[in-house]
């Protein structure tokens, strides 16, 4: 019909960060590839807005009105809906070779007020990364958002000179809070959400928080603190992570209905991202760097790689 629509749940019909946010790879590689620079324009365009628009507390709400071109309620994640539209400022750069420098600043400012606003430390020592709704913080990280171990990581060289081994070490803590999320289960595979309040530290405490359903976000963020820091805890709690134990079925791998039961419940369910991210990643914690490197390689959200675009690819380009 040529009518575009959002999900009627989405803040009043809004779009979410999300889902326009993360098309800068793909639309530049597409302009690469095509020679047709019409593809990068229409993302280039969408963060101009973003980066106009009034950000509360310097943070990005979750939803965003198409027609008003405003921000819809005030619900900041970096986990599911936000997660990566954050990652793809980092990633733009880096597959731009380090010429974005728009790209740059809006995640090297994001982070900033992700730090003051989000993380916080539990009183068991943790770092985790809660949720923001209206400026009251929910204590709550989801698996999805423990993608960002990974992500402060892959971004500490960019950071300015005095931050770059504080990004390492954010990434570092945030893999440590994920690999608890794991080891406090009896399967040793991490819940769909877990909490930091009423006493629990890392572990989910409602029923429909408690699945696993063969998410990659804490293999990736293994994957990069292995590959930045090459300390073998990482390899260790990636063999930790019981898959082929409890996931393992006759017709591949299923999801887990509750991983803090003894008994497992499959979901009978292998989603597309297993193959794509989750074994990727795993395989690449268990190769040697040279196997796609980063400074040839960038991995787009659900881990294809694409490649870092030269400098002189880039001047050819323009």
């Amino acid at each position: 019909s040529g009518i575009g629509r959002n999900w009627p749940w989405a803040s009043g019909g809004s779009s979410i960060l999300a889902e326009f946010g993360t098309l800068h790879l793909e639309f530049i590689h597409l302009s690469h590839l095509s020679g047709n620079p019409v593809f990068a324009e229409k993302v280039m365009n969408i963060r101009k807005v973003l980066n106009r628009l009034d950000k509360p507390e310097g943070l990005y709400p979750n939803y965003l009105n198409p027609s008003s071109g405003q921000w819809g309620q005030h619900h900041v994640s970096i986990g599911g809906l936000g997660d990566s539209f954050y990652e793809y400022l980092l990633k733009a750069w880096l597959m731009s070779d380090k010429t974005d420098e728009e790209g740059k600043k809006m995640y090297y400012d994001a982070v900033q007020a992700i730090e003051t606003h989000l993380i916080r430390k539990s009183s068991g020592g943790l770092t985790y990364i809660a949720e923001w709704k209206g400026g009251l913080l929910e204590h709550k990280m989801g698996h999805l958002t423990c993608f960002a171990g990974g992500m402060f990581a892959l971004g500490a060289d960019g950071a300015p000179s005095d931050k770059t081994g504080h990004h390492i070490e954010l990434g570092a803590e945030i893999a440590r809070t994920c690999h608890e999320s794991y080891d406090r289960t009896s399967m040793k595979l991490g819940p769909e959400a877990f909490r930091f309040d009423g006493g629990v530290e890392a572990i989910a405490t409602r029923q429909n928080e408690k699945y696993y359903i063969l998410r990659p976000e804490v293999i990736e963020t293994y994957m990069y603190m292995w590959r930045l820091t090459h300390d073998p805890k990482y390899r260790q709690w990636g063999w930790e992570a019981a898959l082929e134990k409890h996931c393992r079925v006759d017709g591949g791998y299923s999801g887990i209905r509750d991983v803090y039961n003894n008994h497992e419940s499959h979901d009978d369910v292998q989603q597309s991202f297993f193959l794509s991210e989750t074994l990727k990643y795993l395989y690449l914690l268990f190769s040697e760097d040279d196997l796609l490197p980063f400074e040839h390689w960038v991995f787009n959200t659900e881990a294809h790689p694409f490649p870092v675009l030269q400098k002189e690819d880039g001047n050819k380009e323009e």
